[in-house]
């Protein structure tokens, strides 16, 4: 729980904001974004594409059901820092080992509560996300904002090589019973389904990919190589996959060329499924920009229509970049979804190579499932190219 110790967040253009601290005892910098989903706060904070931001959380009570080790995205929390209204004073949950207060100072993270969040996030809807500081060690206001304006900008940071892994490895069996949680909320599933045959292999790129990607990929009928952000195109190669997965990753999309060459080395001979930054690092392998929206998309609850549908689905989205769609005209790309919120393209596909990416979250985690189908399109889209339809 929330101590009575005082702690400050400050923002670059001087906003300076006093609460309490709970967490680690520490000084940071990072870029400020808040996320409007109403649960799943230990998935968002292990999520790595969260690498170098400090989140507010819009919901108004965090905390209250503690911290589950099977339902973390990675091996541990990726943010700067954690924001949030109310921190719960108890944790209630029988899967619960630990408090999320308990969870932070674990591992060197603060965090700031019993500040006006409505107002904080709508600033950063009015103004954008930015650079800020959050203390929770004595520090005058002058030196927090100093801080804040000091922190280098995510727009052009390379952080996919802080949260990559460093060697190929296979999500395995051991992996598999390591990290699919044994509770089953209900009308879910759980582990490998035996019927779905032939099980297609798949080379996984780690950008800061979620552990929920790997389980859905394994559910939904693929052996999994992961391979290390860095890559060569002839170690992809020699792993002879079947497909390709370009996964979720933090910062700048276009300071990634090393990615561009290789992505777009490989995806003439292989069916290609990307979402979050792997959607961004189709489109600049194709020949696209990326642009930095003014305060992202990061929730549970946006909305995406499918332009050859018609179809309208809630997504899981976690981003600050985008698609530019006039970059596409000679891509051959074309984009087939965009956010409903604000038109920026949400998907894509090659209009002559198996090839399609999306911008949200398909795996949600925390979210919605109705996004969920697409990994089985990506299954058929490999059977279709293994029995020469495509």
């Amino acid at each position: 729980m929330s101590s009575s110790k005082p702690a400050i967040l400050a923002l670059e253009d001087g906003s300076v904001y006093h609460g309490l601290a709970f967490g680690a005892d520490a000084i940071v910098a990072g870029e400020c974004v808040f996320n409007t989903s109403m649960t799943g706060y230990q998935e968002i904070i292990t999520d790595p594409s969260y690498f170098g931001q400090i989140i507010t959380m819009t919901a108004v009570q965090i905390g209250n059901y503690g911290i589950t080790a099977e339902d973390a995205e990675s091996a541990a929390p990726r943010c700067r820092g954690f924001v949030v209204s109310e921190l719960s004073p108890i944790a209630s949950n029988w899967r619960s080992t630990i408090s999320l207060g308990d969870y932070l100072c674990q591992h060197g993270i603060p965090g700031i509560s019993e500040i006006d969040t409505r107002a904080l996030t709508k600033k950063l809807r009015v103004d954008g996300a930015m650079k800020c500081c959050i203390s929770t060690l004595p520090i005058s206001d002058e030196d927090a904002v100093k801080r804040a304006r000091e922190w280098q900008d995510i727009a052009g940071s390379d952080y996919v090589k802080e949260v990559s892994c460093k060697e190929p490895y296979i999500w395995g069996a051991d992996d598999a019973a390591r990290f699919n949680p044994p509770y089953v909320p209900a009308g879910t599933s759980l582990g490998i389904n035996p019927d779905i045959t032939p099980r297609f292999r798949v080379a996984a790129f780690d950008f800061g990919a979620k552990y929920s990607i790997f389980r859905k990929l394994i559910r939904h009928g693929f052996e999994v190589q992961i391979f290390p952000a860095n890559a060569s195109p002839a170690m992809i190669r020699e792993y002879a996959p079947d497909g390709l997965f370009l996964s979720n990753g933090p910062g700048d999309p276009a300071t990634l060329d090393y990615v561009h060459r290789t992505v777009n080395a490989l995806i003439p001979a292989l069916p290609t499924f990307g979402i979050c930054l792997g959607h961004q690092m189709l489109t600049h392998a194709l020949g696209g920009k990326t642009f930095k929206l003014k305060f992202g998309h990061r929730g549970g609850n946006q909305p995406v229509k499918n332009l050859e549908t018609g179809r309208v689905f809630i997504t899981a989205q976690n981003h600050g970049f985008a698609t530019d769609p006039d970059s596409l005209a000679s891509s051959g790309a074309m984009a087939t979804e965009i956010n409903l919120n604000d038109n920026t393209v949400e998907g894509l596909r090659h209009k002559g190579l198996p090839i399609f990416s999306v911008q949200y979250h398909p795996e949600a985690a925390p979210g919605p499932n109705d996004a969920d189908p697409l990994f089985i399109d990506f299954y058929n889209l490999i059977k279709k190219r293994q029995e020469g339809t495509i």
